[in-house]
């Protein structure tokens, strides 16, 4: 075993640990489909120390060519454009200080009176795309599901004139449906259970109760 792949493995534990992945609930996600595996982004988040050693991590996970390379760490508000925050400052702190200084843009959400984007989607505030144009981008978040928000995200950065280099995410849970067309890279990875519609969920049927918060 590597030096990346004992990172990982003990990223995986760490993760349950600190009870941010959840592997034995019963969580309602909020769009017709229950499941039994869960990132709390609320444990995950609560203290600035742990997700800034998951963000250690994940860079020590990263390619040397595409840590050197980028210019602007970008990722989804909540959970991806905190810890794109925590990635771009600890890029400094691995640099020579002659360097110019990592950038960071936050992707937020539509809303009933953006005209850019449809209500619910992701957008890239005119101010950040002017921010990333012609530069070299990371995109990250704190989990991958389907793989649709870091496709959204890295469509984003193209519209705006800058080149993505690669996605990055703390937890995969290897469900990815949507190729974002460039490299992506995990801390964490583990299958979970498919989900399945409220109405079919065995949990329910069982009588256990949702997993609250």
């Amino acid at each position: 075993m590597n030096r990346r792949d004992e990172i990982r493995e003990k990223a995986l534990k760490d993760l349950q640990q600190y009870e941010a992945l959840m592997l034995n609930g019963h969580f309602d996600f909020g769009n017709g489909f229950h499941g039994s595996v869960y990132l709390n982004p609320h444990q995950l988040f609560r203290y600035p120390s742990t997700i800034w050693r998951f963000a250690q991590d994940l860079l020590d996970v990263l390619p040397s060519s595409i840590i050197d390379a980028t210019e602007v760490v970008a990722g989804p508000v909540t959970g991806g454009a905190l810890l794109a925050h925590t990635i771009a400052g600890l890029l400094d702190s691995r640099r020579a200080i002659t360097r110019p200084p990592t950038l960071f843009a936050p992707f937020t959400l539509a809303t009933d009176t953006d005209r850019s984007a449809a209500r619910g989607a992701h957008r890239l505030t005119p101010f950040y795309r002017r921010l990333v144009s012609g530069r070299k981008v990371l995109v990250v978040d704190d989990v991958r599901n389907t793989g649709q928000t870091q496709a959204q995200c890295v469509d984003l950065v193209r519209s705006a004139g800058a080149t993505v280099l690669a996605t990055a995410e703390i937890y995969d849970r290897m469900e990815a449906m949507v190729d974002a067309g460039v490299p992506n890279f995990a801390l964490a990875e583990y299958k979970a259970p498919d989900n399945v519609p409220a109405a079919d969920c065995p949990l329910c049927k069982a009588g256990i109760p949702v997993t609250t918060f």
